[in-house]
């Protein structure tokens, strides 16, 4: 099994703290990403949580070991990269919703179909379709290549508020984001 503890964050935490905690953290994929700038936590105990009626053939992942990739479909149409956190049988994760993007913009670029940089990254179906990342990496480690996870510079300042997109637990503030960035999906309020 590879390390829980990955770019100074340890994935066996509450999946709030690690989404917090993911803020500011660089995240690649085949050499491609940037900085996290906007996370949700969703927790086994949470009625938001994909993970919260047990495991299914499309949660597994979930319910796997920490430092892994989830990753899902969103209505359909969008994949969504999370990272599973805490320990095996709970099923709890974060959500990867944005990311500034630093590395590969001209692979995101491509993948997009523009060069406005908000669009490339600002959403999760955007930053996995800028990314490249789809069904395929769900259960892969955050360990090892593909995904390289490098530690957030000092003296990130992080914002919460409710999440969004969801109809359950909706006041539940574990939304994260990195103050002031102009890459986050939807500003805080």
């Amino acid at each position: 099994m590879s390390s829980t503890i990955l770019a100074g964050i340890d994935f066996l935490a509450p999946s709030h703290l690690v989404a917090r905690q993911l803020i500011g953290v660089t995240v690649l994929f085949d050499g491609v990403g940037g900085r996290i700038v906007e996370t949700e936590a969703y927790d086994g105990e949470d009625p938001a949580s994909h993970s919260y009626s047990g495991p299914t053939e499309r949660n597994f992942a979930m319910f796997g070991p920490p430092a892994h990739a989830y990753v899902y479909r969103s209505y359909g149409i969008h994949w969504c990269l999370n990272f599973v956190c805490r320990e095996e049988g709970h099923g709890a994760g974060v959500l990867i919703r944005a990311l500034e993007p630093v590395t590969g913009l001209a692979q995101m670029r491509e993948r997009r179909g523009t060069t406005d940089e908000w669009l490339l990254c600002s959403g999760p179906g955007k930053l996995t379709q800028a990314l490249g990342v789809t069904r395929a990496q769900n259960g892969t480690s955050l360990a090892q290549p593909p995904f390289e996870l490098a530690a957030a510079p000092a003296g990130i300042e992080v914002v919460s508020g409710p999440r969004i997109g969801i109809s359950k637990a909706i006041d539940v503030p574990w939304r994260f984001g990195l103050k002031g960035s102009r890459y986050v999906s939807k500003p805080f309020r």
